[in-house]
């Protein structure tokens, strides 16, 4: 059932948040020349669920997710993750915090050309002195479709393959909730539905978090819950919408 959540927040009912803003602003620049990015933004992610955050070019949507990622300082409110607030760490400790609770996709894939698939992901546990979990590793590396894959070098892989390494990348260090920025922008059509569905697989299968940020509305049919941004301001959070009711919260027509 199809569902426009206009509460405020948008999380459903009893669901667990992974992570929220409060009043979050976010501008740049000073005087004639200031631009404000995010203007006041309330929202609320949900765990355990695949969540995109759509709007037209320019209207903040990866600076809010920069904010929530802690990439990008908020200029007021507040940004909550895994139970942190953001604002009360220093540089050290949100690198810190970052490696340790935050997964990244990007639109590059960033995979290091002379190691193979299979030391890529397990790159970041060798850069954090961390063990590798085994289970968690094939478990990953299972729903991403990668078994056959791990001893290939990055040019040896398809784009999509080389987007699932790094999703796989991000995954195996258990993080409390992933951010993926525009991850099939540089993917045709069948690769982009290959790495969607297994994001959406590692919501499903692994109870991860996803957060992505697209302008593409094949790529939002994927996610459970869709957060429309328009001028700096949440304009909708809808939980499993039909095209028709996107397309309508994307042009402003929904609360």
């Amino acid at each position: 059932m199809t569902t426009t959540l206009d509460t405020g927040t948008g999380t459903p009912t009893g669901t667990a948040t992974a992570a929220s803003a409060r009043g979050l602003t976010r501008t740049y620049g000073d005087g004639d020349s200031t631009v404000h990015a995010l203007r006041g933004v309330d929202l609320d992610l949900p765990a355990g669920r695949f969540t995109a955050i759509m709007g037209p070019s320019g209207s903040g949507k990866s600076t809010l997710m920069h904010c929530l990622a802690g990439l990008d300082a908020a200029t007021s409110g507040t940004v909550t993750v895994a139970g942190r607030d953001l604002a009360g760490l220093d540089d050290t400790a949100l690198t810190l915090f970052r490696r340790e609770h935050i997964g990244f996709v990007f639109q590059a894939f960033n995979l290091l050309p002379m190691l193979t698939a299979g030391q890529n992901i397990l790159l970041p546990l060798e850069l954090a002195g961390r063990a590798v979990d085994r289970d968690r590793y094939d478990q990953v590396v299972a729903v991403l479709g990668l078994a056959d894959r791990l001893g290939h070098l990055p040019s040896q892989l398809s784009g999509g393959q080389q987007q699932r390494v790094a999703i796989a990348r991000a995954l195996v260090t258990q993080p409390d909730i992933v951010f993926a920025d525009e991850p099939t922008g540089n993917l045709d059509s069948e690769a982009s539905a290959e790495v969607l569905g297994h994001l959406r697989r590692s919501v499903r299968e692994l109870g991860m978090t996803v957060v992505m940020v697209t302008h593409e509305l094949d790529a939002a049919a994927y996610a459970d819950d869709v957060v429309v941004i328009h001028d700096g301001a949440v304009t909708a959070h809808l939980t499993d919408p039909g095209q028709d009711q996107l397309v309508a919260a994307l042009r402003g027509r929904v609360a």
